[in-house]
C-alpha cells in the first residue's frame, strides 16, 4: 500500500442472494493428427484460456470476446507444429461485456485429452496465448504454488533474507532495538496522515525479520498471522512435505513470536508508519520510493522514523486483545503445532502453549471497532468471531495431535464461536483475508465430527458460501464467483476455489468441483482481460506491479498476487504522477487493457495502480491454500 492516498479500500464486498451455478455444453469433434495451413485472423476479438494450463482429464473451458455473435461457429485448436488436433463449435452467447465487444461465448475444449501445448483459434475472431494440457493437472497447481511461496521468500525483511531474483539485501537491522509509541492520531479516518510527534511508551524491542505487507515495507501482525496460517494448514494438508514452504513459514513464525512478549503479555501490531504527520516534521513509509536496506543508513532528521521504526501494541500489556486478532495469531501457532508434532514435539509443545496464551487474552464483550492496522482504514475488519472459532479449533486439532487433555474444552470453544458466528456474522462474505470461517469450519468438522449436528450446520454454512460466488459465477460471462468491480477480487476468487476443495473433502460431495475449477481458471487468464494474475505465469509480458523493489530494480516479482481489476470509478481520476525514484512502467504509458473495461471494472497494469496491480502477502497466502495439493 504505497503512495500518498486514500487508504479505506481494503474490504470485502457482500452480497446474500442465492443462486446455483448454470454450466454450457458444447459439442466438439476429435481430429487428432490432421495437419493443414493456419488460417487468417483478424482481430476483432480474443480467445481467453487458463495460461497456467489444464489436467489431461479436467474439464476445459475457454472463452471467445467478439464484437459480433459467433455462436456455431466453428473453432479449432492447434498444436506447436500448426496442426489441427480439435474442432468444435462455438457455444452460445453468455451476455454482453461492454459496448465494444458485446458478446462472450464459451468453448469446450474437454476433449482434448493428449499433453501438449496448444492455442485455439476463432477464424476472423482471434487466437488464443498458447496454453499447455498435462497428464498430471495437479502438478500444475503445484508449479503455481511454488511461485507463491517464492514471493514471501522476496517479501524477507531483516538479516535473514535470500538474495534471489530481486537480489535482495539485509534491511531494517535497526529493527532489533524498535521503540514503542503510543497508537498516533490521524488525520481523518481515511488517511494514513498523522498529527502531532508519536510519543514513545517503551523499548527497546526486536522486531527484526519477517515480511513486508504489500510493495511497501510495513509490516503487520494481522496480515502475518493470516498468511502463516494459510502457509501452514497448506504444509499440513499437502500430500507429501514441502520443504520450501514449511522454510517460509517458520521464517514468518519467527517474527510472528516476537511480536507477542509472553513475559508483558502484550502483543504488538504493527512495524512502521505510513505517511508523515501534518506539520511536516518527518515524513513515512508511503512518502518516499527506494530500495528497503537503505534506510538504516538515512541521516536526514525527518527520515528519522524510516531508519528507526517505531512499534505499537494492540494493547496495554496483559490488557485484552482485539479478538480478530488473538484467534488469527492463535491458530497460526497451533497450525505450526500440529505441524511440527510429527518431528519435534517438544517445539509443537512450545507452539501450542503461546497459541493457548495469545487465544486466552482475547477480548469478547464490548469488542467494538476492531484492531488491524495503523490506520483501521487499511484493513477494515467488521467480523471477529470468524478468527476465534478458527483459533479454537486449530488449538483442539493440535492438543489432540499431542495427546494434550485440553482438547475437548478447546472443542467446545470452537463450537460456541461457530455457533456465534452462524448466528452474528454469516450470510455475506467468502473465504478471504476478512472472514476465515471456511477454513474453521472445514477444520472444525474434523476436530468436532461426533457432533453431527454441529457438523450439519458447518456444511450448511460452506455450501452457502459457496452459493454465494455459484450465483454470481451463472450470471458471468467468465464464470467469475467474486465481485471484481470491488477491492479483492483475485484473492477471494482463490477462496472460492479453496472452499470448493475444502467442501468436497469434508463431504464426498463433488458438485463444487467444477465450480471451483472455473475461479482457478478466471484468475490464470480466463478473463475479459486475459491477464493472469500471478506474476509469472501466462502470456502477459511485461509486467508493471506496485512493487518498489521489483520497479526500481526492474525485475519481475515472480509469484506476486496482484489485487486485479477494481471498480472503474476508482480511476476516473487518473493514475498520479510518478513518485521519485519510481520507474514509469509501461515505459511507453499505454494502458493496453482499457477497451476490455466493462460492467463497471477495470484493470491497469501500471506501477501507479495501487488499486489493480500491487500485490500483497495475504494475496498470495490464500492462493498458496488454493493450489496446495
Amino acid at each position: 500500500m504505497t503512495g500518498n492516498f486514500p487508504v479505506s479500500y481494503r474490504g470485502g464486498g457482500r452480497v446474500r442472494s442465492l443462486l446455483r451455478v448454470g454450466s454450457v455444453v458444447v459439442a466438439t469433434g476429435l481430429v487428432l493428427g490432421v495437419t493443414g495451413p493456419v488460417q487468417a485472423v483478424t482481430d476483432s476479438g480474443a480467445v481467453r484460456v487458463n495460461q497456467l494450463g489444464y489436467g489431461a482429464f479436467d474439464g476445459k473451458a475457454a472463452y471467445v470476446l467478439s464484437q459480433g455473435a459467433v455462436a456455431g461457429r466453428r473453432f479449432q485448436v492447434v498444436d506447436e507444429r500448426g496442426r489441427r488436433v480439435l474442432t468444435g463449435k462455438v457455444g452460445a452467447g453468455l451476455g454482453e461485456w461492454n459496448g465494444k465487444y458485446r458478446h462472450v461465448h464459451q468453448l469446450d475444449l474437454s476433449r482434448l485429452w493428449v499433453p501438449g501445448t496448444y492455442r485455439v483459434e476463432v477464424p476472423g475472431v482471434a487466437t488464443s496465448p498458447e496454453f499447455v494440457v498435462r497428464a498430471d493437472g495437479d502438478g500444475l497447481a503445484t508449479s503455481a504454488k511454488d511461485k507463491a511461496v517464492n514471493f514471501f521468500t522476496e517479501q524477507r525483511d531483516g538479516a535473514n533474507v535470500v538474495p534471489g531474483a530481486l537480489q535482495r539485501k539485509p534491511a531494517h537491522l535497526n529493527d532489533r532495538t524498535a521503540q514503542v509509541y503510543e497508537l498516533p492520531v490521524f488525520s481523518s479516518p481515511d488517511t494514513d496522515q498523522t498529527v502531532g510527534e508519536l510519543q514513545r511508551i517503551g523499548g527497546p524491542v526486536d522486531v527484526e525479520g519477517g515480511w513486508y505487507d504489500a510493495g511497501d515495507y510495513l509490516k503487520f501482525t494481522h496480515i502475518a498471522a493470516y498468511s502463516e496460517t494459510m502457509l501452514w494448514a497448506s504444509a499440513r494438508d499437502a500430500r507429501r512435505p514441502d520443504r520450501k514452504l514449511l522454510h517460509e513459514a517458520r521464517h514468518g513464525l519467527k517474527w510472528l513470536d516476537k511480536m507477542w512478549d509472553e513475559r508483558s503479555k502484550t502483543l504488538y501490531i504493527q512495524v512502521g508508519v505510513g505517511t508523515g504527520n501534518a506539520e511536516g516534521t518527518f515524513i513515512g513509509d508511503h512518502d518516499i520510493w527506494r530500495l528497503p536496506e537503505q534506510d538504516d543508513q538515512l541521516t536526514d532528521p525527518s527520515e528519522r522514523h524510516l531508519r528507526n521504526r517505531p512499534v505499537f501494541r494492540a494493547a496495554a500489556p496483559g490488557q485484552p486483545i482485539s479478538p480478530n486478532l488473538a484467534g488469527r495469531t492463535a491458530a497460526a501457532f497451533a497450525l505450526a503445532a500440529q505441524v511440527e508434532a510429527s518431528t519435534d514435539r517438544k517445539l509443537a509443545r512450545k507452539h501450542l502453549e503461546t497459541a493457548a496464551q495469545i487465544f486466552a487474552q482475547a477480548k469478547t464483550t464490548n469488542v467494538g471497532q476492531l484492531t488491524t492496522s495503523l490506520p483501521f482504514a487499511f484493513y477494515p475488519e467488521s467480523t471477529w468471531r470468524d478468527d476465534l472459532e478458527l483459533g479454537a479449533t486449530q488449538l483442539a486439532l493440535a492438543a489432540q495431535r499431542l495427546g494434550d487433555r485440553r482438547a475437548a474444552g478447546f472443542v467446545r470453544q470452537a463450537a460456541y464461536w461457530a455457533e456465534q458466528y452462524l448466528e452474528h456474522e454469516a450470510g455475506g462474505d467468502t473465504l478471504n483475508l476478512y472472514d476465515v470461517s471456511a477454513l474453521a469450519h472445514a477444520d472444525l468438522i474434523r476436530a468436532a465430527r461426533s457432533d453431527r449436528r454441529l457438523v450439519a450446520k458447518l456444511v450448511g454454512d460452506l455450501r452457502a458460501q459457496l452459493e454465494i460466488g455459484a450465483q454470481r459465477a451463472a450470471k458471468d460471462p467468465f464464470r467469475a464467483g467474486a465481485q471484481y468491480d470491488n477491492f479483492d477480487a483475485v484473492p477471494h476468487t482463490f477462496g472460492l476455489a479453496a472452499t470448493a476443495r475444502r467442501y468436497r473433502q469434508a463431504t464426498g460431495d463433488r458438485r463444487y468441483d467444477a465450480f471451483g475449477a472455473q475461479q482457478l481458471d478466471w484468475a490464470f487468464g480466463a478473463n475479459a482481460w486475459g491477464v493472469s494474475f500471478m506474476v509469472g505465469v501466462g502470456d502477459n509480458g511485461k509486467r508493471c506491479p506496485h512493487h518498489q523493489i521489483g520497479n526500481i530494480l526492474g525485475r519481475e516479482v515472480i509469484g506476486a498476487v496482484v489485487n486485479g481489476p477494481n471498480s472503474a470509478d476508482l480511476f476516473a481520476d487518473g493514475l498520479g504522477d510518478h513518485l521519485d525514484g519510481m520507474q514509469p512502467c509501461p515505459a511507453e504509458g499505454v494502458d493496453k487493457y482499457e477497451e476490455f473495461t466493462g460492467r463497471g471494472a477495470r484493470y491497469v497494469d501500471d506501477v501507479r495502480s495501487w488499486q489493480a496491480s500491487e500485490p500483497a502477502d495475504d494475496f498470495a497466502a490464500i492462493a498458496v491454500y488454493a493450489l496446495t495439493r
